[in-house]
């Protein structure tokens, strides 16, 4: 699939089309605005790229929407407001960003239908003697709720867990070289385990779970190899599906049977990193995914199964930045004016669903790491504007999903809760003012949202006041 981008109103030809014969990736961030915007100078685009767009402040005349199919994944959640205080980030950003790396995140991962998720956590005491174990969260019911799953010996920090459709999480622990899986499920007296087996490698790293629930794959990257690896789900433990010339990272999947999956890929002899369409139904076949410029870093960092809502990072316009396109579509990709943060990095991290046809009217939610710490944006690509919310307090930054009826749920844990659900409605974009170009409350779509309060929360409550309601879970 190549693109072309297209920098404040329009631009060149050729942009997010079917995957086509092949080439190479890996991914990289970008800044953006944050609570105080300032102009900066911009480098010119990379050499032979074509015109990049950017939605930058111009006569305003409307939004500028783009067709194509609509979202999915998600399920219909209780409304509620507003957002809340902050916490820690998430993506590696680009050398050329003017922020610094953010931390890691205190990470959790959800199902692609955001019912269940998984994290590794720890028991109190002091830092270098913390006891780590697995804990899954189950969030499609009245009330969230965490499922400690301690075994005998606690897990290294290192490991990773990744939640399944059936409730049950597959951790990936190091051992010397190797890699081991097994699957950990509730039992009557605690935590039982299913090992899979064991890959002979030294790194790897897992992906997101599959949109079908059922299958987890696993990365293992190499300067001038990558292979990919289906370590559950699969009818014989773990085995290898497909070897990609090329250092691959990221990994994003492109439709709602688990078949098409997306990696940044750079080529053995080097070069930029290219974003790629792997098909898993035909022995790992590679195809080009996005082709913006010829010596332009082109990550995918998101995709909408449905809408065909593409969420890019590229430096294509001279630096780092976020775009978006269409799947299949031969409209170039936009670089909006709105998600370039003077002193910050914006990081997409869940698309509503539901939107069918409808890319464009698709709400994005965005981690945004900056100096004072981590908050939510929110921004659709007919808006023009980023809404910026506080984070709950204790929000597993980078987490969280969309329901189709707009509603944000982000997962936090702090000191007084320890499995929450915060809930925010996606905020209407106001149209642009014919007359003066800018939006009715004044807003030209690179300030800050004025509301930054916290999102309304949902909290576990104690059993014997819990309403006795809803679907009866097995654990």
């Amino acid at each position: 699939m190549t693109a072309c981008a297209i920098e404040g109103g329009s631009a060149g030809a050729a942009a997010t089309a079917e995957p086509e014969p092949e080439r190479g990736t890996e991914p990289d961030p970008e800044p953006g605005p944050g609570p105080e915007t300032r102009p900066v100078a911009e480098p010119g685009p990379r050499p032979g790229a074509e015109p990049v767009a950017t939605d930058r402040p111009e006569p305003r005349t409307g939004p500028e929407p783009r067709p194509g199919p609509g979202p999915g994944l998600s399920a219909p959640v209780r409304t509620g407001p507003g957002p809340v205080p902050a916490t820690a980030p998430e993506e590696d950003p680009a050398p050329r960003s003017r922020v610094a790396a953010p931390p890691p995140p205190a990470g959790i991962t959800l199902t692609a239908d955001g019912a269940y998720a998984a994290r590794l956590t720890a028991a109190p005491g002091p830092p270098g003697e913390r006891s780590w174990y697995p804990e899954r969260w189950t969030l499609d019911g009245p009330e969230p709720y965490a499922v400690p799953l301690p075994l005998d010996q606690p897990e290294e920090p290192d490991s990773e867990v990744a939640p399944l459709a059936d409730g049950r999480v597959l951790i990936r622990r190091r051992v010397a070289d190797r890699q081991m899986f097994s699957l950990l499920y509730p039992t009557d007296p605690g935590t039982g385990e299913l090992l899979l087996g064991t890959v002979e490698h030294p790194e790897m790293t897992l992906l997101p779970p599959s949109p079908d629930g059922r299958c987890v794959y696993a990365l293992a990257a190499g300067e001038r190899g990558s292979s990919l690896w289906l370590v559950a789900g699969g009818p014989r433990g773990p085995e290898e599906v497909a070897r990609v010339a090329g250092h691959c990272s990221g990994g994003t999947w492109l439709d709602r049977e688990g078949r098409m999956l997306a990696l940044d890929r750079r080529e053995p002899g080097g070069g930029p990193v290219k974003a790629v369409a792997v098909d898993l139904g035909r022995w790992g076949e590679v195809t080009p995914l996005l082709q913006i410029a010829p010596e332009s870093d082109d990550r995918l960092l998101l995709a909408d199964t449905d809408s065909g809502l593409l969420l890019i990072r590229s430096d294509a316009p001279g630096h780092d930045r976020l775009g978006w396109g269409v799947l299949g579509s031969c409209l170039p990709v936009r670089f909006p004016e709105c998600l370039r943060l003077p002193e910050a990095v914006a990081t997409p991290f869940a698309v509503q669903p539901g939107q069918m046809l409808m890319p464009e009217s698709c709400a994005v939610a965005l981690r945004i790491d900056g100096a004072r710490g981590s908050w939510v944006g929110v921004w659709r690509p007919t808006g023009r504007r980023l809404h910026q919310f506080a984070a709950p307090l204790g929000w597993l930054s980078g987490a969280g999903c969309w329901s189709r009826e707009g509603v944000l749920r982000l997962p936090y844990a702090n000191a007084a809760t320890s499995c929450g659900v915060a809930m925010l409605e996606a905020p209407e974009d106001v149209e642009p003012s014919c007359v003066t170009g800018r939006t009715e409350d004044g807003d030209d779509g690179t300030e800050p949202s004025a509301a930054l309060a916290a999102p309304v929360v949902c909290k576990p409550v104690p059993l014997g006041q819990a309403p006795l309601h809803g679907a009866v879970r097995p654990d």
